[in-house]
Formats: structure tokens, sequence, C-alpha cells
């Protein structure tokens, strides 16, 4: 009550779930590695125990498990048979998005790939997505912002000069790897502090190796309130963001999830989640005019957030105000279609006009 908690991260599930910690296998060999004999059945029950104890005393207390096995029913209630858990971390996506930026250029970006590592996850099991966490915040690694658009988040966030290609290029993928995450990757959407808005530093806690030093033991809250730097762009998307989910959910359980297109040569991702279309152009360069993308709904269509618009540091190149008519025809194994532009390195969300 006093410091307003509503739930436990259980750090190293893996680790206490099994004998060998998870050390040296990867559990793609079928359910026997999960209910063999190197699982502790000790560690198993303490869960069960524990999150039994949590939402008896505390119903609506959320658990959080951070596991990278994918042990079955981890995220099920106890009188299932489950663990008990509430959600999982879905650990593979910043694994992903940070083998991403740093490994390939962004014209060899695989969409399958990204699609697949953002739903790939057990039936029935919620999860908690995230595009970067502590682990990229703090001292020796560094922040998506910062792996986008390095040295330049120093020297290029004035809106008083003109963005350079490195800023423009960062803040349009910042952006659009956030929504894209939070809108596939399942039934919750987590950010480390500052990160929303591309805090241009680590976290660095005092220690010896940094002559006890305070300096980076902090979060430059400011940056997002200044209104002459590029932060506030992406702060605001991610309120905008938060704004979407709350005006028409799509992160329940349960929630509509379809992904109709996953086109490695266009760069482009479709995809229904609850009831909005999203449409993701991460080509480096191609925009593109007339682009059909199939959707479940007919009737009429209007943007309702477009990470181009001038707000979030864009280039505004769609009318906000257009309308869309679906067509009675199937595409992509929907039912109907929408003829979009859709330009270079953009996300537009539409949504059925209600009549």
């Amino acid at each position: 009550d006093e410091y307003k908690f509503d739930g436990f991260r259980f750090d190293g599930v893996t680790s206490i779930l099994y004998k060998h910690h998870g050390i040296g296998h990867c559990f793609v060999n079928g359910y026997g590695e999960y209910f063999g004999m190197g699982t502790d059945i000790d560690a198993c029950v303490y869960l069960m125990l524990a999150n039994d104890l949590i939402h008896s005393f505390r119903p609506g207390c959320l658990s959080i498990a951070e596991d990278v096995s994918g042990m079955p029913t981890l995220c099920r209630p106890v009188h299932e048979g489950g663990f008990g858990f509430d959600y999982r971390l879905a650990m593979a996506a910043p694994d992903m998005w940070i083998k991403l930026l740093k490994e390939f250029g962004d014209d060899a970006w695989d969409m399958g790939y990204i699609v697949h590592t953002l739903t790939n996850r057990r039936y029935k099991e919620k999860v908690i997505c995230y595009t970067e966490s502590h682990d990229q915040a703090l001292v020796g690694d560094k922040t998506m912002a910062f792996w986008l658009m390095d040295k330049e988040m120093y020297d290029g966030m004035s809106l008083l000069t003109p963005a350079n290609h490195i800023v423009d290029r960062g803040i349009a993928m910042h952006k659009m790897i956030r929504l894209l995450t939070m809108s596939l990757g399942g039934e919750g959407y987590l950010t480390f502090m500052g990160n929303e808005f591309g805090h241009p530093e680590w976290i660095d806690f005092p220690r010896l190796g940094n002559d006890w030093s305070y300096h980076h033991a902090r979060r430059q809250w400011h940056l997002a309130d200044m209104t002459h730097l590029r932060y506030i762009h992406l702060n605001n998307f991610d309120a905008a963001m938060m704004g979407l989910e709350e005006a028409i959910p799509f992160l329940h359980e349960g929630a509509h999830e379809y992904v109709s297109l996953k086109n490695d040569m266009d760069k482009l991702i479709v995809a229904e989640k609850g009831e909005l279309l999203f449409v993701f152009n991460f080509h480096p360069t191609n925009s593109y005019q007339s682009y059909r993308v199939g959707t479940a709904w007919g009737g009429r269509y209007k943007i309702i957030l477009d990470s181009d618009w001038n707000e979030f540091g864009g280039h505004e190149r769609n009318d906000r105000n257009a309308e869309f008519y679906a067509v009675s025809e199937n595409w992509c194994g929907r039912p109907h279609y929408l003829e979009v532009y859709s330009p270079s390195r953009t996300v537009l969300v539409f949504a059925k006009v209600r009549e």
C-alpha cells in the first residue's frame, strides 16, 4: 500500500525450475526436456505455493516469470495444474531486436523471422513483451536508441537544425519497433524507465570501477519536456501508443490476432490485432502507392495513428483525414482489402469508422 507495488517479478525462473539451471540446454527436443529427471520438483511446488499465496493474500496482484525455457503451464492457474504465474516475459524479443541492429543492415531484415519471434508463445499463456530491458540500459550495453543513432543523440537531436539521415532513420525505426513489439508481442507491454523517449545514456550505479560516481545513476526526465529537442517526438509517440490501447484495447487475453502479410521483398508486415489493422513498412527507401492490404472487416476506415505525423517527428505523408473503403474481394487470405499509401519506415494503424 505504501510503495504501490502491484505484483512480483520472479527473476531467473529457468535456473529455479531445473537441476541443471538451464545451462547448456536449448529446449527444442520435446516435452521430455521439461518433464524429465532434470526438472526440480521441489522448486516447481515452491513456485506453485508462492503464486497461490500471492493471489490468495492479494487478489488482483500480478506475478511475472522470467523464463527462457518455455516451460508449459507456467502461466496457467494452480487449480488447473499450472504454476500460477499471470504472465511470462518474452525474453526472445529484445535479443532479436539487438541482434538485427548489431548484425544486419535494414534491407536484410527478415519479416518472417521478426513475426515468428514476436508471436511464438504458448497457447493460452499470457506474455509481456518488450523491445529492451534493464540489460540494455545498464553500463556495458547500449539502448535501442543508442544502437540506432549513437553519438548523433548528443549532436543531432535539436529541432533548431534539420535532422540528418541517421537521426531521421533512428527516430522512424525506434517508433516502428516499439509499436510492432507492442501489437504482436503478447498481452502486455513493458518499457524500461526513460527508454520510451530514447534516453541517451545508460545507468551506472556507484561502484569501484567508476570510482563510486553517481554521474550516470540517473534518468534525465527533462529531455522529454524540452520542446526544442527531438526526444519529445519519441515521448509523444509512446503516449499515443498507450492512448491507442486505452481507446481501442488490443492487449487483452483472447484478442483477435492475424498476420496476413510478411513480405520480405517489400519489407511489409500487415496484421490485425483486436479491432485494429496495422501496416508496417520497414523498407529503407521504398514507399508504396495504392498498396493492397487484406482485412477481415468490410466497411469504411480511417487512420487513427500514423508514426509519420508531425508531432512524432514524421513527414506527414498521408492525409490524416482520408477515408478508405474496403473492397469485398479475397486478398492475402482475407475477405476484404484496402488500398493504402505506405511510406517508407512508417507504421499506419487503421480502424473501422463506426456508422
